[in-house]
């Protein structure tokens, strides 16, 4: 049993290495082409069918691109094709899903305090929420209102914003963000399988074949990949969401994720338009600032409406040790961490404390005060899935404890 645990985390840390790897060229090649494409410049002299060219000085050389927006007057000899890093990244991150949130749906997937579900209704509601997603989202781009770019997106923020909130209503904060960033994800990579490769293909046959390609072939591939360009920042932040239990198991985390998308598109718009010379409106970082700062007030807003005072976080632990709390805390600790936290964790699956955290000892509680009072007190990211029962007043007594050991310590 030791060695089958030890031997599927290292395969989950194996496809998550292969899921990073994938995305950085993805991302890294998506973000280069759309920088290319803006900056082209119309200039006389250019070959016939081509809209632009760009001049461009890299690793001690310079390059000379031409866009055809079309396609040339007949095939090249050598065509690159850039798909693998689409494709990769999307595979390698639903084997992720499947190693980490399916496989362990009982700790990480389903919060039976959020919706009293199985962990294969959980695990079926999950995949089938990402493939009515892309058939949604395809026949929306397909109506009459797809013919509207900024309609359409505009319509499809809303989707994703309930789709945020479906989420949350099903899982776990932690797996409803990540979920959110998988079903964003999906229609990114179905972009490029179902619509922009198969276009592409059509062109180039055309192209053999000796006649003129229908230029609605580009125009649709474009739309799709502008939609990727401003979807790509959010869906890198979702997937990261992990390691943020304020942003994804708060009151209002499905807001959060609202916001998240803006200011996606706040941050690209100022890229797309710096590329496109158009000028640098930094009115767009001013805004991102403000939403980042309304997502902060968001993961503190019940407390904040509660009139309740907000402590600083004293460096030092010697006081969450003596705190009149602490007895009452070590229990709690003790019935609902433990199991996992411990030097020998007696939970199923789990060989080893997770992130090395030890809460046995007066002195360990004490040591990750600040850490137990983010995880568990203030936003319910631990116990993972809540697996251990742990109740409101348990978490509003984590909460007082760091608190009233926080303001003790500012004061003395």
């Amino acid at each position: 049993m030791y060695e089958y645990a030890i031997a599927w985390e290292w395969l989950a840390f194996a496809v998550r290495w292969l899921h990073v790897i994938t995305a950085i060229a993805w991302i890294g090649s998506s973000f280069y082409f759309i920088a290319l494409d803006l900056g082209l410049v119309k200039r006389p002299g250019l070959p016939a069918g081509a809209y632009g060219e760009e001049w461009q000085v890299h690793g001690g050389g310079f390059y000379h691109v031409q866009k055809y927006l079309v396609a040339p007057a007949s095939m090249p000899e050598h065509l690159t094709w850039f798909k693998w890093e689409a494709y990769t990244t999307w595979l390698s991150g639903f084997a992720m899903l499947c190693l980490v949130y399916y496989g362990g749906a009982d700790l990480f997937l389903v919060d039976r305090h959020v919706l009293d579900i199985t962990s294969t209704q959980a695990i079926l509601i999950s995949m089938g929420s990402l493939a009515i997603g892309w058939i949604f989202y395809d026949l929306l781009c397909k109506s009459p209102l797809g013919k509207n770019t900024w309609t359409l997106m505009g319509i499809l923020y809303v989707a994703l914003v309930a789709m945020a909130w479906g989420y949350t209503q099903v899982f776990t904060g932690r797996a409803a963000f990540l979920h959110l960033g998988a079903f964003t994800a999906t229609i990114m990579s179905a972009n490029v399988f179902f619509i922009i490769m198969p276009n592409q293909r059509i062109v180039v046959a055309d192209l053999i074949a000796g006649r003129t390609p229908d230029p609605k072939y580009g125009a649709i591939a474009k739309q799709r990949s502008l939609h990727n360009n401003y979807l790509t920042l959010p869906v890198i932040l979702f997937m990261l969401s992990n390691h943020y239990p304020l942003a994804f198991a708060t009151a209002y985390n499905w807001v959060i994720a609202a916001l998240v998308f803006l200011m996606g598109v706040t941050i690209r718009h100022w890229f797309n338009t710096t590329h496109a010379r158009k000028g640098r409106p930094t009115w767009t970082w001013l805004v991102t600032l403000l939403i980042f700062i309304l997502i902060m007030w968001l993961s503190t807003v019940p407390k904040l409406i509660s009139g309740e005072d907000n402590a600083a976080v004293s460096p030092a632990f010697q006081q969450f040790a003596s705190n009149a709390h602490f007895s009452a805390v070590k229990d709690t600790i003790s019935t609902r961490c433990s199991m996992c936290h411990a030097a020998e964790p007696v939970y199923e699956g789990i060989v080893r404390p997770p992130k090395g955290v030890m809460l046995e000892t007066d002195g360990e509680i004490a040591a990750h005060a600040r850490e137990i009072y983010i995880q568990a007190g203030r936003s319910h990211a631990m116990p993972p899935g809540n697996i251990t029962d742990m109740t409101k007043d348990e978490r509003a007594l984590l909460t007082a404890w760091f608190e009233s050991a926080t303001t003790e310590g500012k004061t003395e």
